[in-house]
């Protein structure tokens, strides 16, 4: 069986920065153990899977290791695949996915994703989470991922994860931030138990940072900058109980796999 394969930048205007996605068109769903299989062969943070659903197009996304419930980068990178390589009508796609209807739209030179914003609630420091982290954060809030504030960007640029530590907080993921320079805030994000030790630009991620910061900061509209080696640049927008997340992809690759089957 051959199956066309793009691999995209997302969350960047040029090659070899933001964060690379693997994006696979599909007309069926092919077993989850084979998709699995793509993923881990791809070895990228996330290989997103997609198939036509009459006025929809349902989504999933795979790490190495496993499926996720939602990701950011993947979805701009199968939205940029639809509008550039497929000739997509329209300026709106919609997504089904494991969270619900997700949408994304072109403006411009962005695209917008448009996600369920993801609040956390303020808890208790895990010991894992400070042994973790190498440093005792000034407070953290628990949702998909426990999010650690921190003073300074030089503080985010200094955390040095041990890893063993951060697994144990399955499956919960981390993302450490603080407060930018040159930015509204800054943040890296860390997902050991998922494949994945430090993912370079995380859209979902932004789900629980950008009603974060919105409240702290008293503003919906903000810039983010992650500080992954790779980084990225995003604007998010708090609206209601939704999170627009703007940003640009760009192609790298784009060829065909051979699966058995």
């Amino acid at each position: 069986m051959r199956l066309a394969i793009y691999q995209v930048d997302a969350f960047a205007s040029q090659v070899f920065v933001g964060n690379p996605a693997a994006v696979c068109p599909l007309e069926d769903w092919l077993p989850d153990d084979v998709l699995q299989s793509i993923a881990q062969e791809n070895n990228l943070s996330e290989t997103a899977f997609f198939v036509p659903n009459k006025d929809k197009i349902h989504i999933r996304w795979f790490t190495p290791t496993s499926e996720v419930n939602l990701c950011g980068h993947a979805t701009l990178a199968t939205a940029f695949i639809l509008f550039e390589k497929m000739d997509f009508e329209g300026e709106v796609i919609t997504f089904e996915s494991r969270s619900g209807a997700l949408s994304v739209s072109r403006e411009n030179q962005n695209l917008v994703l448009d996600f369920p914003s993801q609040p956390g609630t303020p808890c208790e420091i895990p010991t894992a989470l400070i042994e973790g982290l190498g440093r005792e954060p000034v407070e953290v809030v628990a949702g998909e991922s426990y999010l650690a504030l921190f003073e300074s960007e030089e503080d985010i640029l200094g955390v040095d994860p041990k890893w063993e530590r951060l697994r144990q907080l399955h499956p919960r993921t981390v993302i450490v931030t603080a407060e930018g320079g040159e930015c509204d805030f800054v943040s890296r994000f860390f997902a050991p138990s998922f494949g994945i030790d430090e993912d370079p630009v995380t859209g979902s991620a932004h789900c629980m940072l950008t009603p974060y910061w919105a409240n702290k900061l008293k503003k919906a509209k903000l810039t983010a900058r992650q500080l992954s080696q790779r980084t990225g640049e995003l604007v998010c927008e708090l609206k209601e109980d939704r999170v627009l997340i703007s940003g640009k992809a760009v192609l790298y690759l784009e060829g065909t796999i051979w699966v058995d089957g």
